[in-house]
């Protein structure tokens, strides 16, 4: 009988689950909701909404996600990610847009799932992620400069695109607050050096406790520092509710529709990242489609509680797997813990310093920026994906990230189509008997510890996925690629070969390339990975590299 494709990781861990393992779900689903308690009341208010709505969030799709996703250890919640297109909707739309765009976002990733849509979620190049990911950030680093200041706009402004951000701090540098500057600056040297001295409790909760201290105990500060309870209500208990007065016209469902789009696409990529991370954590392997599903699912739970879009949040679920959660317990653990806080603890989050919120999210930005990563494909990657990063990043600060991904992949296929056409010959050719071909592998002595991949055709974005799927077994010693075959190669395929040389490092696996032709040595050579493998383990020969890989 054939297995059912869409069975959630919770039904088969269960199966040989015992009392060690719940506790070390539940340790690691308390630290998780602890790093989660702030993350996402900053992550609600980046996104314009209420905070409590960040808690709704991870709640509602945090324990749906968990109990009917395709991975072992994932957290979804409120993330970065969707911050900057959430608050557009918001401005423009309101909350019933918003509501409607997420309920016909759920609805798309739960039919990509049944339809197996996940695997095509890689046809997304690696530099069109990398360029949305880094405008983001730019974006969220913008929009907190008025908390991390104090300012205070004048009535009836509220920007929406980066510019106008920008042009309101301009206009409201004058209502300048130093004792928020203090706040905000010691919050944020706390959740840059603490991490360096402490790692078992989470640095943004120590950073909103020694801000709210601050506020509460130095003479002059709580005139000069805005916390939450003084720009908005925390209700506690569970969320009411009404969808009685909500818009619900074809045309509020047209108008929200390419938004729903982009929040669906964007679940996707991030979720399903996010489960590649937790693989190679864990040692286990996600099923995509399920977790597409459970995405969304979750996101339409999450808004039926009152939450906002969600998806898998890498950083809470490698927080997840390097405390020891190794079930969905654990997410939904998570999920129990702030549910409890929601309901006991909650007006406590009155006494949070925006500028400590704001200070949060600078880490956030940082973090989710991977400028490193940027500046390296800027040095070293092919035009035409410095081209198409670039332009996704450009437009994601200055448009959205809807114009952003929609030009980025018109753009990539334009490219890609080009670069193939340069590639492209026609050559006569010849019969070889394969009895008679030197370079069979069928006819070389391959010893038991040395595995040898042939990889054949152009490495674009859509096959990088290959290049990590290749397994290495216990035994496995040394690692042979062939790629004879290979006439040309791009960042993200380029970024996956780098991947799997550092797991060939953590697994103390040789790595060697044999017969590399021009242009993917070219992008070899300029991206420094020719020099980090090492010029030795380069061979002209699959002879030679078999040779090499007895040394």
């Amino acid at each position: 009988m054939k297995k059912f494709y869409l069975k959630p990781k919770l039904f088969s861990t269960i199966k040989n689950y015992s009392a060690s393992q719940l506790l070390k779900d539940c340790i690691a689903g308390i630290i998780v909701a602890i790093i989660a308690l702030p993350l996402s009341i900053a992550l609600a208010l980046a996104s314009g909404v209420e905070p409590v709505c960040g808690i709704y969030t991870a709640i509602a799709a945090g324990f749906v996600v968990s109990f009917l996703g395709g991975s072992r250890v994932q957290i979804a919640g409120p993330t970065a990610a969707f911050a900057t297109i959430v608050a557009g909707i918001v401005a423009t739309q309101g909350m019933d847009g918003l509501f409607i765009a997420t309920i016909l976002a759920g609805i798309m990733l739960i039919l990509m799932g049944i339809f197996k849509f996940g695997a095509l979620i890689k046809f997304v190049p690696y530099t069109i992620t990398t360029g949305f990911t880094a405008g983001i950030a730019v974006t969220i680093l913008l929009g907190q400069i008025k908390d991390f200041l104090g300012l205070t706009y004048a009535e009836g402004v509220k920007p929406v695109e980066t510019f106008e951000k920008i042009e309101a701090n301009i206009h409201a540098i004058g209502t300048f607050s130093w004792q928020a500057l203090v706040v905000g600056a010691v919050c944020l040297a706390i959740l840059i050096i603490y991490p360096k001295l402490e790692k078992r409790v989470p640095p943004s909760l120590i950073a909103v406790v020694v801000g709210a201290l601050m506020v509460a105990f130095i003479p002059g500060f709580e005139e000069g520092v805005f916390t939450i309870g003084d720009l908005y209500t925390i209700p506690a208990g569970l969320p009411k509710v009404d969808f009685s007065g909500m818009d619900l016209s074809l045309a509020k469902i047209t108008a929200v529709l390419p938004d729903a789009f982009t929040i669906a696409i964007l679940a996707a990529i991030e979720s399903l990242l996010s489960c590649v991370v937790a693989d190679s954590m864990v040692n286990s392997r996600h099923n995509s489609n399920t977790e597409l599903v459970a995405q969304g699912v979750g996101n339409i739970a999450s808004v039926l509680f009152g939450g906002i879009p969600a998806t898998g949040a890498i950083a809470r679920t490698a927080a997840n797997a390097k405390n020891g959660g190794r079930t969905p317990v654990a997410g939904m653990v998570h999920a129990v813990v702030l549910l409890l806080v929601l309901l006991f603890l909650m007006p406590y989050a009155a006494l949070i310093p925006m500028p400590a919120i704001a200070a949060i999210l600078f880490m956030v930005a940082y973090n989710m920026s991977e400028w490193k990563r940027f500046v390296r494909v800027l040095r070293t990657a092919p035009k035409s994906d410095i081209i198409i990063m670039v332009t996704t990043f450009v437009l994601t600060v200055v448009f959205d990230l809807v114009i952003a991904i929609e030009v980025g992949m018109v753009l990539a296929a334009m490219l890609f189509m080009k670069r193939m056409s340069e590639e492209s010959a026609v050559v006569g050719w010849k019969y070889v008997d394969p009895e008679n071909d030197k370079d069979s592998l069928d006819l070389k002595n391959v010893p038991k510890d040395v595995r040898v991949y042939e990889v054949s055709g152009p490495l674009f974005f859509g096959d990088a996925d290959k290049i990590l799927s290749i397994t290495l077994k216990d035994y496995t010693r040394c690692l042979i690629l062939r790629m004879r075959g290979v006439p040309s190669i791009d960042a993200t395929a380029m970024n996956a070969l780098e991947d799997l040389h550092k797991i060939c490092k953590e697994k103390n696996v040789r790595l060697i390339l044999s017969h590399v032709n021009p242009q993917p040595m070219k992008v070899m050579k300029k991206s420094g990975f020719y020099k980090t493998v090492g010029a030795e383990n380069f061979c002209d020969h699959i002879d030679s590299a078999l040779e090499l890989s007895k040394r």
